[in-house]
């Protein structure tokens, strides 16, 4: 899913009834692309990490695209290393994801 956009207190409301409605089933891998997002706040953030737990609840996995310093500084003081996996380009987040029930969308 490509997200565009800042995800904020305003925009995470309707991007969590997204995700849940992609996580609600067998989910194998789920990739965000969060390479047009210029800022996230701790409610995008929390968006983020329920859609990961769900994902994972499912035996899946949530890889993230961004080439974004600032954004990888963020996810790293947010939590753990680690929590998510994160990768600079498509290509790198697909070719590792399992192809039978992968979730693929584009929104604009």
């Amino acid at each position: 899913m490509e997200l565009r956009g800042e995800l904020d207190l305003f925009t995470a409301p309707h991007l969590a009834a997204r995700l849940d409605a992609l996580t609600a089933g067998p989910c194998a891998a789920l990739v965000l692309d969060l390479r047009a997002v210029p800022f996230i706040d701790c409610s995008g953030l929390g968006v983020l990490c329920r859609a990961r737990n769900r994902v994972l609840a499912r035996q899946g996995r949530l890889r993230l695209i961004t080439d974004s310093a600032r954004f990888l500084r963020v996810l790293r003081a947010a939590g753990p290393a680690g929590v998510f996996e994160v990768y600079a380009r498509l290509s790198e987040a697909l070719p590792a994801a399992p192809r039978p029930g992968a979730v693929a969308v584009t929104t604009g």
